[in-house]
């Protein structure tokens, strides 16, 4: 398997703007809370590295995204595996050249990545607007606020939240507030990670 490091020289080398490299970190320190609460704790540094990769096509190939991801994973000599998770996360999406992605999430993990990606952006953008600019003092109310605010993060696609939250058999709730736990939890993980950028 792939290591950490080579990872995250991988993500380096197609994405240089520090917003993705974040978002890369951001996603992978929630997939591996998510492994240890989930009861996979032996495997946390591999969901981590998918989350770290799962968007790795997406600041160069913004209209193929999830379709140029295996090529240059393949390159990067990333397994099969790590590949079919980072392409299911786009599931019954359309992208901008205007394919459907249809590789489906089956394993738990991929339909954790699926669910909590496109959540961590909404959570981060909300976390921005309060004054402390963090996750740790907002609570559950504060973000539905802003997840029932139409015009609110309107990239963050709350069609796929909810399909994610239905793919997993879990509460709108019950993503909401574990996501929000593993974004607090790893926000200080995360900031320095982007001191060493």
């Amino acid at each position: 398997m792939i290591t950490r490091d080579e990872a995250y020289a991988l993500l380096k080398e197609y994405n240089k703007d520090s917003f993705h490299i974040q978002h890369a970190l951001t996603v992978e320190e929630v997939m591996k809370w998510y492994a240890r609460e989930l009861g996979y704790g032996d495997n946390e540094e591999y969901w981590g590295i998918v989350g770290l990769l799962h968007d790795i096509d997406f600041e160069i190939y913004p209209e193929e995204h999830c379709l140029k991801a295996p090529e240059l994973l393949k390159e990067g000599g990333v397994g099969d595996d790590i590949i079919h998770a980072v392409c299911s996360h786009g599931y019954g999406i359309t992208v901008g050249c205007g394919v459907t992605i249809d590789v489906e999430p089956i394993h738990e993990m991929e339909k954790v990545l699926f669910a909590a990606d496109e959540l961590t952006g909404l959570i981060g953008a909300a976390a921005l607007m309060r004054p402390s600019k963090s996750t740790k003092d907002m609570e559950l109310k504060s973000l539905k606020k802003k997840y029932k605010s139409k015009g609110f993060a309107a990239g963050c696609s709350r069609e796929v939240i909810e399909r994610g939250a239905d793919q997993l058999g879990w509460e709108l709730d019950k993503l909401l507030t574990m996501t929000l736990k593993a974004m607090a939890d790893t926000e200080d993980i995360i900031s320095d990670k982007m001191k060493e950028i």
